[in-house]
């Protein structure tokens, strides 16, 4: 009698249905190309439907191009450092076309990158808009219909507006729109001091833009702590970025050569100014409301789909992940949310969903933000008991030989079993540096171990051996 395994009488099953694909991937960004690599490898034939470029937003016009954009501006920012060794370099002739043009150039190169991973794995690809028509079935804007025994919808998300700022992509930008600037204005308002807010305001700033943020929370980056927020705000206001926080931009009105944004502090204090553009960057809106979701009677959760185990939805058919739930909307989030689902696919076994408290975010700004985990206001307000072990950078001797000392590595952790309850790193190469503290929490690795591991001098990780050496109450150089 012949055996077979259950991922093999999961898979014979699914060839022996009529349909044309064992998964249908609405969507081909950091969720959608990743799930349809990881479904190949597992033995699902599957197919991706996206309406515009492989790799979505991210690739396009997000984190990549953003990146490209960052490292340019702090290579153009670090050439006054040269004033410091005696040599004067020229800036003049500086044309930032080119620089968006090099932006352009990386993001093409890696969709092209993707476009080659499909045909590795024998993934096709559609260029269409496609629609949930029923639990099993998708229709596309090129009139076909196709089927699948699952469907995983990963469509993402766009730049939120508002109403009193509507974006034109001339005068108010949305995210989008600044990513194909290329020319630079000679100031610029940004509308949230969160991560996309703070990137684009350090880019700006580094290529010689007046820069004005306006912050309705209370700090920059309201999602960190505020110790963290005020080490960049500091780094910020050195560098004559004007910031404005409790403060609500009311109204804008276009003049001829300006915009004029009426402001509003929690105070009630009231001011006016005059910008060249405007910024929109308060979050982002989930893209579910063109895809079919009433034909299969799924109900949204504030614009968002809900979710069980593995991403499954309410129908047992159809995964919804990325951007289009509630989880933190991060490409890392995405892609590792689509393999979950894929996974329990192919094999029929569900998986938890992605603990909140492991997932790692990252500002790349100077100085550069790395957390994850628990934040202290948050054990604060949840009156969960915790010690912290912050170690400054002006304790590390490669901080200081690069120029680079303002920071810090902050681990918060239970008092009496020292479990790591999350951590923060603010400075020099931080979006890097807090993977270690991460994979000692994921790992269950204790920081007396961390702390004992001989570490590379002189290194920036040094930071995060003598962090962990403070949990334990006997940091070398603090």
């Amino acid at each position: 009698m012949i055996q077979y395994s259950m991922r093999e009488v999961i898979l014979k099953g699914l060839s022996m249905q009529k349909y044309d694909y064992d998964v249908i991937i609405l969507g081909g960004g950091p969720a959608g190309y990743v799930g349809a690599i990881r479904a190949s490898q597992l033995g699902l034939k599957c197919v991706v439907v996206e309406q515009d470029k492989l790799g979505g937003v991210c690739l396009n016009l997000g984190c990549i191009p953003s990146k490209s954009l960052i490292y340019q501006s702090s290579c153009f920012m670090n050439l006054k450092l040269c004033e410091s060794w005696g040599v004067t370099v020229d800036r003049t002739g500086f044309d930032y076309s080119k620089v968006q043009k090099k932006s352009r150039q990386v993001a093409d190169r890696l969709s092209k990158g993707i476009q080659f991973l499909m045909k590795k794995n024998n993934i096709e690809v559609i260029y269409a808009k496609g629609k949930v028509q029923d639990p099993h079935s998708v229709s596309l804007s090129d009139g076909r219909v196709i089927s699948s025994r699952f469907i995983l919808l990963a469509t993402g998300s766009r730049p939120k507006s508002l109403p009193t700022f509507p974006v034109d992509e001339t005068h108010i930008l949305s995210s989008n729109g600044f990513l194909m600037m290329d020319k630079l204005p000679k100031s610029i308002l940004i509308l949230g001091a969160g991560a996309i807010g703070i990137e684009f305001a350090h880019v700006m700033n580094a290529f010689g833009v007046e820069v004005h943020i306006a912050e309705a929370m209370d700090h920059i980056l309201p999602l960190e702590d505020e110790d963290v927020a005020e080490v960049l705000a500091k780094s910020f206001q050195k560098r004559r970025i004007k910031m404005y926080t409790s403060t609500f931009a009311q109204t804008c009105h276009i003049k001829e050569d300006a915009i004029s944004i009426d402001f509003k502090g929690k105070d009630g204090k009231e001011f006016s100014l005059d910008i060249e553009k405007v910024l929109v960057g308060v979050g982002r809106t989930p893209n579910t409301d063109e895809l079919g979701l009433e034909n299969v009677n799924i109900q949204l959760d504030r614009g968002f789909i809900p979710v069980r185990d593995s991403y499954r939805t309410s129908v047992d058919s159809i995964f919804a992940v990325g951007d289009i739930v509630a989880t933190p909307l991060l490409a890392h989030v995405a892609s590792k949310e689509a393999e979950i689902a894929v996974e329990c696919m192919a094999s029929g076994k569900s998986e938890s969903i992605v603990d909140i408290n492991t997932i790692p975010s990252a500002v790349y700004c100077e100085p550069q933000i790395g957390s994850f985990g628990m934040k202290e206001k948050m054990l604060q307000e949840k009156n969960i008991s915790y010690e912290k072990a912050v170690f400054s950078y002006r304790g590390v001797g490669k901080s200081i030989a690069i120029d680079q000392s303002d920071g810090f590595v902050k681990i918060l952790y239970m008092p009496d079993t020292k479990e790591i309850l999350g951590a923060s790193i603010v400075g020099a190469e931080a979006t890097e540096l807090i993977h270690e503290i991460l994979l000692a929490k994921v790992a269950k690795i204790s920081p007396e171990e961390v702390a004992r591991m001989i570490h590379a001098h002189p290194t920036l990780s040094e930071a995060v051996m003598e962090g962990m050496r403070q949990v334990e109450g006997w940091a070398i150089h603090g």
